[in-house]
């Protein structure tokens, strides 16, 4: 699907929201009440022309150089912009002149809703497929995210290559998007209608794993992840038999991450402190840690807190000197596992 076709359906096909034809582009209802506070600070232009799949607001933002890929109208960008402070810098990327004018247009507005001295977002219009072309500063990012947007682009390999660029040592990508329960057929994929919807460019999850670790995302880590039901008859018959679910993910930049879930009899302890998680920090979808509770990890799970903007907020507890082999519940494919025995359901 070519760049054009994307563009002139976001940018003059759709007026809204409530122009789009599936549930593909929605996000759910379900928010916390601190995004939903800064959303109702959201100028009205910008929340109407919002597309996306998912929230995309981690915690403890306060300072972080963040950049949204596909940004659109903003308005993850001056969500995010209340979160990092006038200390932080949100930068927005967008290839569709349309919708970047309506985000440039309300800078100052929301600098003023947030009571900011100065803006503290900026906007480039650019492929997000060419990262390298923006003149943005390699290793400048704290996080990178996205908003169903990945599936839109025409090489995926090449978003998450440059994402992995422009991230510092110990940053993350954490971005929602579509996926696919099989290879998306050819000509579904020349669909415009279903590949402006976020459904026919949608990855093969697998193939969505491989391309994260070829890029340099060791592990890749699903938050959270919900079924799409389409909700509209006649293209649900086009998409058939495929089904597609909306995932969010979080790829961590550390070149020591290993393939496996390794055990190094290692554990950590929250300590309550991040923002808006005073009880539990949840890492991924099976990383629920309650504070002050001795929490056993794998040696990824343990770099995942140790070597990121994480670290404050937990006590380690040993280190990589003894390995103890593939961390229990983790070894589907061990040779040692007895015959006819299942792995745990439980990973690291």
């Amino acid at each position: 699907m070519k760049h054009e076709a994307v563009q002139n359906y976001y940018g003059e096909v759709l007026q809204g929201s409530a122009d789009l034809q599936t549930n593909a582009c929605c996000t759910p209802d379900d928010m916390p009440d601190h995004l939903k506070k800064i959303l109702s600070q959201i100028q009205d232009d910008v929340l109407t022309r919002y597309y996306g799949c998912g929230l995309i607001a981690p915690l403890d933002l306060k300072g972080m150089n963040i950049l949204d890929l596909g940004c659109g109208t903003g308005r993850d960008v001056y969500a995010l912009s209340a979160m990092v402070g006038e200390t932080g810098r949100v930068v927005g990327v967008d290839m569709t002149p349309e919708q970047l004018d309506v985000a440039r247009a309300h800078q100052d507005y929301h600098a003023k809703a947030f009571e900011y001295s100065k803006s503290n977002v900026e906007f480039h219009h650019g492929y997000i497929e060419k990262l390298d072309e923006l003149g943005l500063e390699p290793g400048s990012f704290d996080i990178i995210v996205s908003n169903c947007v990945i599936n839109l682009a025409t090489d995926k390999a090449a978003v998450l290559r440059g994402a992995n660029r422009l991230l510092k040592v110990g940053g993350e990508m954490y971005f929602s998007d579509v996926y696919a329960d099989r290879r998306v057929p050819k000509a579904m994929a020349e669909d415009e209608v279903l590949y402006g919807e976020c459904l026919s460019g949608a990855l093969y999850w697998n193939d969505f794993l491989s391309l994260s670790r070829a890029a340099g995302f060791g592990d890749p880590r699903r938050v959270t992840h919900r079924p799409l039901t389409i909700e509209n008859p006649i293209l649900e018959e086009r998409v058939a038999p495929l089904s597609f679910i909306s995932a969010t993910y979080r790829l961590f930049k550390l070149p020591a991450l290993e393939p496996a879930c390794e055990d190094y009899g290692q554990a950590v302890i929250y300590k309550g402190t991040v923002p808006h998680a005073p009880h539990v920090f949840a890492l991924d979808d099976h990383h629920t840690i309650e504070t002050g509770k001795v929490f056993p990890v794998c040696g990824n799970t343990w770099m995942m807190l140790q070597d990121t903007r994480f670290a404050r907020h937990f006590e380690f507890i040993g280190d990589f000197s003894t390995h103890y082999g593939i961390f229990e519940g983790c070894g589907g494919d061990s040779p040692f596992l007895v015959q006819g025995e299942a792995a745990s359901a439980g990973c690291c």
